[in-house]
C-alpha cells in the first residue's frame, strides 16, 4: 500500500482541483467564445489569461484544441500557432512540477511488468520518447501526469516536449484555418 500513497494524492490533487473548477463556475469559461474575448480584449493580458486557462485547463483535463482553435480563430494560423505552443510549453511545465511535487516518482515504485518494460524504454531513449508522445498525444493530461510520475529528468522532459509540440500544433494550425476560411467564419 505504502507504493501507491503517492499516486492517490495525485489523485486527490486533480480530484480537488476538478471540484473547485465544477463548484466556483470556472466551467462556464472554458469555451471557444470566451476565450476568444479574452484574447481579442487585450492582447497582453488576454494571452495571459489564455496562457493561464491553459495551464489549468491542462490540469483538470480540458483538451488543448481548445485553447488553440481559439487562438487560431482570433489571431489567426500564425500568431495563434506561436501563442498556443508558448502555452502549451508553459502548460506542460507546470503541470510536471505540480505533479512531480506530489507524486515524486510513483510510477516507478509499481512492481508491475509492463511499467517496469515501459520506464525501461523511456530511460533508454528519453528525449526521443517524449517527442514522440508529444507528436501523437501533444499536452494530453495523462501524458503529462505519466511522464511527471515516471522520474524522468526535467531537462529531458522539457527537450522532448519544445521538440515534440511544433509539428502537431503546425497541423492543428492549418486544420483550424482550413475549416474556418470553409464555413467563412468572420476575419478570414
Amino acid at each position: 500500500m505504502k507504493q501507491y500513497k503517492r499516486l492517490l494524492a495525485v489523485i486527490l490533487f486533480i480530484s480537488s482541483l476538478f471540484a473547485v473548477f465544477e463548484l466556483s463556475g470556472l466551467h462556464d469559461h472554458f469555451n471557444l467564445a470566451f476565450l476568444q474575448h479574452q484574447i481579442d480584449e487585450n492582447r497582453f493580458t488576454g494571452l495571459l489569461i489564455f496562457v493561464l486557462l491553459f495551464a489549468l485547463g491542462n490540469l483538470i483535463q480540458i483538451p488543448g484544441w481548445l485553447f488553440l482553435a481559439a487562438a487560431v480563430l482570433t489571431l489567426g494560423r500564425t500568431w495563434g500557432g506561436l501563442a498556443t505552443y508558448v502555452a502549451a510549453c508553459i502548460s506542460s511545465v507546470l503541470t510536471f512540477f505540480a505533479i512531480r511535487l506530489i507524486g515524486g516518482d510513483a510510477l516507478r515504485q509499481l512492481q508491475n511488468r509492463t511499467a517496469v518494460r515501459i520506464l525501461a524504454q523511456l530511460d533508454a531513449y528519453p528525449i526521443r520518447s517524449v517527442v514522440l508522445l508529444r507528436v501523437l498525444f501533444q499536452t494530453v493530461p495523462a501524458l503529462n501526469y505519466a511522464l511527471a510520475l515516471s522520474g524522468i529528468r526535467f531537462r529531458q522532459y522539457l527537450t522532448g516536449t519544445l521538440l515534440g509540440l511544433p509539428l502537431p500544433i503546425a497541423l492543428y494550425c492549418l486544420f483550424f484555418d482550413y475549416l474556418a476560411r470553409a464555413l467563412k467564419i468572420p476575419g478570414f
